[in-house]
């Protein structure tokens, strides 16, 4: 099984399949989806920065954050979890919001998957993204999407590859 990143777009089925196999273990990984100080490291594709001011990991809970870009000009965004199997998987419905934390409902409000598996090679990552329509996902990824996401996984791995060379 190879590292590189999977990143497979379903106009039809109007959901995207990413997957990556991390070296670390599914506890380590686990840990960069779950808590802020870690998230904010590699969410936001740089040189954009992710500020999250609420995370509640737990079946009701949200995640409220924003992507602060080099201006200092701030998107703000938020994701409700739903079904929660701590090491293993999770979801959460996310969507977009102005800073009183209105939902934006001119951008799609998007359903992901997360699923953690350990394999030989160490973690296998594997997020199912469903969208209303394909109308949805197309734009999204007319936004950047994949390139923003795919930079932040990237950036993922090289903190986590930074941590397995400090210990």
């Amino acid at each position: 099984m190879t590292n590189e990143l999977v990143f497979n777009r379903d106009y039809d089925a109007a959901q995207v399949f990413v997957m990556k196999v991390f070296p670390q273990d599914v506890t380590t990984v686990w840990k960069f989806f779950t808590r802020a100080e870690l998230l904010d490291q590699w969410w936001a594709p740089r040189p954009w920065k992710c500020e999250t001011s609420n995370l509640d990991v737990t079946e009701g809970g949200k995640w409220i954050y924003a992507m602060v870009g080099p201006e200092g000009e701030k998107h703000f965004a938020g994701a409700n979890y739903h079904e929660i199997n701590w090491h293993r998987s999770f979801d959460w419905t996310d969507y977009f919001m102005d800073q009183n934390g209105e939902i934006d409902h001119n951008l799609p409000e998007v359903k992901w998957l997360f699923g953690f598996t350990g394999v030989e090679e160490g973690t296998k990552l594997t997020i199912n993204i469903h969208f209303a329509d394909s109308s949805e996902m197309t734009q999204l990824l007319e936004m950047g999407f994949e390139q923003g996401f795919t930079a932040g996984l990237n950036q993922l791995e090289e903190l986590l590859n930074q941590t397995d060379s400090r210990q």
